[in-house]
């Protein structure tokens, strides 16, 4: 509740700026010397979802969440445009679609804090069936790799079809970022970044052999595999080089002493400067 209430209160400040900012430029026309509301950057981007210049991408879990944000854009008349992790998502995929929002999931990941407890593998399937652009993410630098072998379990955990598993890393994620114009699919115009793999890509076994980002070749396997042998020389050339160079400044002389040692030995030459003091 409190969350809810966080985000009404910024929208409902940024109604007001909104307005105040329509009454300026309305009442301008006839009035020049009238001075205009003071700037805000912090309700600029607010007005941008207000007007639909702007995406929301919520990250969530729980349905009473996700309802609550539903029932919020709705109250202030704009959209979301996508739910992201949105486990609970099943319970509530209905609502998500009549709202016209797109939802982004894990494949297979839950139970690892309170909120992932009631996360089923079916999750992203159910909503596909209720008519939700449903996408599936990673949250990881290692799974994002392999976001096909993520988006075939679908396959499995609700029947999905091969068509409908490929847009779940495709077309639905390019649509939700509201780039589906120049990427997500294969066709004329677009921006020809795609993949060649060894098998079909749904299947654990496939590898890439080529990527191409705007139709130029970006990784060729054949040609990485041929330059290995090269990179492997010129590793081994450099790590002779270092090994053969002498010692620099600080390298092969006396290291440096700890904080505690330096300490011992100012004591050390105060002691030596008192005694030849007192020889005096």
């Amino acid at each position: 509740m409190g969350v809810e209430e966080v985000i009404r209160e910024a929208f409902t400040r940024a109604r007001d700026y909104r307005a105040a900012w329509a009454d300026y430029r309305e009442q301008s026309k006839t009035d020049k010397n009238l001075i205009p509301p003071r700037r805000d950057i912090t309700l600029e981007p607010l007005v941008e979802i207000l007007e639909g210049k702007r995406f929301v991408h919520s990250h969530c879990y729980r349905a009473d969440e996700i309802l609550m944000l539903i029932n919020l854009a709705d109250e202030f008349g704009f959209k979301v445009r996508t739910f992201q992790h949105v486990l609970e998502g099943y319970k509530v995929a209905s609502e998500i679609a009549r709202h016209g929002a797109g939802a982004s999931a894990f494949a297979d990941f839950w139970g690892y804090k309170l909120e992932a407890y009631d996360a089923i593998p079916y999750n992203a399937a159910i909503m596909t069936r209720k008519g939700v652009v449903v996408s599936i993410n990673s949250d990881s630098e290692e799974r994002a790799r392999r976001l096909n072998i993520d988006a075939a379990k679908m396959m499995k955990y609700g029947g999905l079809t091969e068509e409908e598993a490929l847009k779940l890393i495709t077309w639905n994620p390019a649509w939700q970022l509201g780039i589906q114009d120049r990427v997500g699919s294969i066709e004329a115009g677009k921006d020809a970044d795609f993949a060649v793999w060894n098998a079909h890509p749904l299947s654990v076994y496939a590898r890439v052999e080529m990527t191409f980002i705007d139709g130029d070749v970006f990784f060729d396997r054949q040609a990485d595999l041929a330059r290995r042998p090269q990179l492997e020389q010129e590793r081994k050339t450099l790590e002779q080089a270092e090994s053969n160079r002498p010692p620099g400044r600080g390298e092969g002389s006396t290291p440096p002493r700890a904080p505690g040692a330096i300490r011992r030995a100012y004591a050390h030459d105060d002691d030596v400067q008192d005694e030849e003091d007192n020889q005096r």
